[in-house]
């Protein structure tokens, strides 16, 4: 059973015409002595029957061709085309046979037009653009002539309601036709449109799948890349803190061992202890991502005042600390990374340069601050390989810098073996 609109126009196109030839015959039988002589019957008959060959010789040959080439029906216009392929020479000698038996049906009873009306109906489908008006137009003609009373017109009267009727039919022929042109169009448009964002819906799925592997990929090299930051983060924190306060350790043990008197060594060892614990709060805090012990219940000019004075105490070197510009409050960020890079520049000076006096001052400047570290001592050979310049593999001067950076802002070093080193290091002041 049909199901949809263009299954119902299939069927109609298939049977409809059998369906309208029999009606039309049977109301032409019933009337046949109005109209016809016992000779035109038998002509009708003759001509019923040439109608009926002429459709099953159509539908075979469309079924033959649809069978061989994989053709199915497509809805368009009024209905469904019913030619495979586009309309030809065979569906134009078809329409022409069957409206030329149709007229002359129509010529021996009126009543044969119920069959003659398909041709309003797939005219546009069987007949070449060029011709299709031509076929409406003499279906038009064949209906007026039913409707005025029969083929030919018999009087006046006739042939002006002939003539009137054959107006009104081919304008609405040719009309509804038009529309069912502009309709099919806006149908075909309408099926390129879904066409089209079909594809583009196939596209987008495929770019969306293309992010989606995009994003896991992304994801993946982020978490990865937060490994790497923490372990970098980690690494100079250990460097910063714990390995300074071992090697703080490591040397009052070892004045400690060298010492003359009891009481200097046990001071010694106290300093050994309090470095110790010490370091021991700085890993912890390292751990777990906070800031320096120093900066807990200080601010940064304060917390750098007591670390150049316990450095000072610890290695003996003349040491001065200064603050110019007018102080401002600080981001926990920005103290944190000034006090690491103090700490690891006086750690290196008391390592490495065997200085006799030392300096570290805070600017204020607007909006930047900087921290600037000296020393008298041996300094080095800038373009030399980490190890021989005190930087202890690399966490040294590159850990200051990349301290720097992460807040915008640069760390620079003006040294030369036996002229001692400067350590400058420059940020965005970032107050809170």
């Amino acid at each position: 059973m049909p199901t949809t609109v263009e299954d119902r126009w299939r069927q109609f196109f298939r049977w409809g015409p059998y369906g309208l030839l029999g009606i039309a015959a049977a109301i032409a039988v019933a009337s046949a002595d109005e109209f016809m002589d016992r000779e035109e019957k038998w002509e009708a008959g003759a001509l019923v029957a040439a109608v009926l060959l002429l459709h099953v010789l159509w539908d075979h040959r469309c079924r033959r061709v649809a069978e061989a080439t994989g053709w199915e029906p497509e809805p368009s216009g009024w209905g469904p085309v019913l030619v495979p392929g586009a309309p030809g020479p065979a569906s134009t000698v078809h329409f022409v046979l069957r409206t030329a038996l149709a007229f002359a049906l129509t010529w021996l009873s009126p009543f044969f037009s119920i069959y003659a009306c398909i041709g309003y109906f797939d005219a546009t489908h069987l007949l070449p653009r060029r011709l299709a008006r031509a076929g409406l137009l003499v279906t038009a003609v064949i209906m007026a002539g039913s409707q005025s009373g029969g083929l030919p017109p018999a009087s006046l009267v006739q042939w002006l309601a002939f003539g009137g009727l054959l107006a009104l039919n081919a304008a609405l022929s040719l009309g509804f036709s038009h529309l069912a042109t502009k309709d099919a169009e806006k149908a075909a448009e309408r099926a390129a449109s879904i066409a089209e964002l079909g594809r583009a819906n196939s596209r987008l799925e495929q770019a969306l799948a293309e992010n989606s592997a995009l994003q896991a990929q992304l994801l993946l090299q982020a978490r990865e890349a937060g490994v790497a930051d923490e372990r970098r983060r980690l690494a100079a924190e250990i460097h910063d803190t714990i390995a300074q306060g071992l090697t703080g350790i490591v040397t009052q043990l070892q004045a400690a061992s060298a010492a003359p008197g009891r009481e200097d060594a046990e001071a010694h060892l106290r300093r050994a202890a309090g470095l110790a614990r010490h370091s021991l709060g700085e890993a912890r805090r390292s751990v777990r991502n906070l800031g320096p012990v120093a900066l807990e219940h200080d601010d940064l000019p304060e917390a750098l005042r007591k670390t150049v004075a316990d450095w000072a105490e610890r290695t003996g070197v003349d040491t001065r600390f200064t603050v110019t510009g007018t102080e401002a409050p600080l981001h926990d960020e920005v103290a944190a990374t000034l006090l690491r890079i103090a700490q690891e520049a006086l750690s290196n000076a008391a390592r490495h340069s065997g200085a006799a006096r030392a300096g570290v001052t805070l600017s204020y400047m607007g909006d930047e601050i900087t921290l600037d570290v000296r020393d008298d001592g041996r300094g080095f050979d800038p373009l030399a390989r980490p190890e021989r310049h005190g930087d202890g593999g690399g966490f040294g001067l590159d850990g200051m810098r990349a301290r720097a950076e992460r807040l915008a802002g640069t760390v620079a070093v003006e040294t030369a073996p036996g002229e001692g080193t400067a350590i400058s290091a420059r940020v965005p002041l970032g107050t809170p």
